[in-house]
Parts: structure tokens; sequence; C-alpha cells
């Protein structure tokens, strides 16, 4: 079955509508894996710190029945869709990777940009696959994190557990 990572993010009851992501995506996929939880202050605007983190799942569905799941999920949390799209959020899943596929036909969009952009992303998803080989770079999570400037998006470990 295709491994999947996807990153997930809160500034709005961060606690709580990340503990509902998980647990939603747990009765939809087969959860593989889990981050840690990090902080870090929202990026494009003011706001309250977020909380992030990512996930592996396995699943037979394409990458577009994914993000129907994904949106349905976004639902539950009573995520409101911006036409601006740096404003705080009750919950934000991402699909960043689906096994090895480069695909860009909106609204599927994988491996997403975001993986190698923010620390956010690429530091939980170094956590739990730093041997990925990421498809367009065919270098690791782990050499890209090793190679992240992390002072430009500094990152702390939050207690909460997923």
């Amino acid at each position: 079955m295709p491994v999947v990572y996807l990153g997930l993010g809160s500034n709005t009851s961060p606690e709580v509508n990340l503990q509902l992501g998980v647990r939603e995506l747990a009765e939809r996929f087969a959860l593989k894996a889990r981050s840690s939880v990090y902080r870090n202050q929202a990026l494009g605007f003011e706001g309250d710190d977020f909380l992030n983190a990512v996930v592996c799942v396995e699943t037979a569905m394409s990458p577009g029945d994914v993000c129907l799941e994904l949106e349905k999920i976004h639902k539950l949390a009573g995520r409101q869709r911006e036409k601006d799209p740096m404003v705080s959020r009750t919950l934000d899943i991402d699909l960043l990777l689906y096994d090895r596929l480069i695909i860009d036909a909106p609204p599927v969009r994988v491996p997403r940009a975001d993986v190698l952009e923010y620390s956010f992303v690429l530091g939980p998803l170094a956590e739990i696959a730093p041997d990925y080989v990421h498809p367009q770079s065919g270098k690791t999570i782990s050499w890209h994190w090793a190679h992240f400037d992390r002072d430009s998006h500094p990152l702390t470990r939050d207690n909460l557990i997923l």
C-alpha cells in the first residue's frame, strides 16, 4: 500500500484540534507513525503560535481521494476557507508526500513545496522519515534537515502527545 506523509497544524485550540485530526486520520487510514508536536510562531501574519506535527499513513486511496478525506476532517474541526491563506486555523492537514510520486495537477501537488521550505514540516518529517528520499531532490529528508537554516524558522518541542 502507498505510504503517505501528512502535515498537521493549528493555532486555534491547537491541542483539541490536532488530537481531533489524528483521531480522524486513524479512523480513515492505517496510521503508521506520528512525530512529536512542535511549536512555532505564525509566519506571514500576526497570530498565536502554531502547533505542528507530521504523521505517516498507509492507504489504497488515490492522492485526490486522500485530499477529499482531509477536507472532511477540516470541516469537522470547523475550518473556514479564507481567500487569504495567511490566517489562523482551527486545523490544517496537508498532503506532503505520496509514495515517491510527483504530481502537479491541481488541486493535488506532491511533493508539497512546504516539505523543504519550513522547519515545522521538515523537522517533524525528519523525525519519522529520516531515510525517505525526496522524489525531486534525490536526497534524504535527514540530509535536507541537516542543511536547513533552522534559525530562520525556530521550533520548540511541545509536550502534547498525539
